[in-house]
């Protein structure tokens, strides 16, 4: 019996690397959000932001993830889907704030996915259903949606830290990369500069 070979949908094709937020961007979108109160989007905002997490690992995470009891954690580790490794992320005050706010208006308990479906009930929101999220936020600002999509949220931080800091190898251990060359793909420079960069700082 014949088999129907699926092959990737980006097989072959040259996609561009997606612009991470500038500050002006993430300022307009959180002030967006807190005018409007939408409590959820704000709290998946800033999660997405600080987690640096691929969006398909940021909607499975549950409550039990960012959470011990009442209290919100200072620092979690989530193990990745794609690569199976472990990545550790600071939960700001600020992120907190919004994640705790989220948890209680929509009474979760531990084991909840902390953006449950609204759809399903109890299942966690689907990655489709994160990036309508995430363009209603690109549109409100005005921007081109062909230049971002969810991964720039993961680009985000990192590539704030790399201008600051110019330190690849934190930005690799950030984002949980195997290789330098995949944190390289990520800051769009170019691999020579990055090598040059990361031999000269010592961590």
């Amino acid at each position: 019996m014949a088999t129907h070979q699926v092959h990737p949908w980006n097989k072959d094709r040259i996609i561009r690397q997606k612009r991470p937020l500038q500050i002006s961007h993430i300022w307009g979108i959180h002030i967006r959000l807190e005018l409007a109160q939408k409590v959820r989007y704000l709290a998946l905002f800033n999660l997405g932001l600080e987690s640096k997490l691929r969006g398909f690992d940021l909607v499975k995470l549950k409550v039990s993830d960012v959470a011990c009891g009442r209290s919100l954690l200072t620092r979690t580790h989530v193990v990745q889907q794609t690569t199976g490794c472990s990545v550790q992320f600071e939960i700001t005050p600020g992120t907190r704030d919004s994640l705790s706010a989220w948890i209680k208006k929509a009474n979760l308990s531990d084991s909840d996915y902390l953006f449950k479906s609204r759809a399903t009930g109890s299942g966690n929101i689907s990655t489709r259903q994160y990036n309508r999220i995430f363009y209603s936020w690109i549109d409100k600002l005005g921007f081109d949606r062909s230049l971002y999509s969810t991964h720039s949220m993961r680009r985000t931080k990192p590539y704030l830290i790399y201008k600051k800091t110019k330190n690849l190898r934190v930005i690799q251990l950030l984002l949980g990369h195997m290789k330098l060359e995949s944190t390289v793909r990520y800051l769009g420079i170019e691999v020579d500069d990055a090598l040059d960069i990361s031999e000269s700082v010592e961590i």
